[in-house]
């Protein structure tokens, strides 16, 4: 599985804390490890304090935008 960041998003991640940046990252990772969901439109995926936007195309998983509660 590929992924690709948008500017916007790669901005986010970083420019947060770095325990932030880990709950991103292990977001991604969840994202791609998940076969059984391939949301042509939007998808979202919520981690304790960040989430993240994203598309699948095929083997990419376009991430859009990520954020954090602060």
């Amino acid at each position: 599985m590929q992924v690709e960041l948008i500017q916007r998003a790669a901005d986010v991640i970083f420019d947060v804390p770095d325990v932030a940046h880990e709950e991103i990252v292990t977001l991604i990772d969840a994202v791609t490890q998940d076969t059984r969901t391939r949301a042509p439109e939007l998808a979202a995926a919520f981690g304790e304090w960040c989430w993240l936007v994203y598309t699948v195309q095929g083997d990419v998983i376009e991430v859009l935008d990520v954020g954090c509660a602060r």
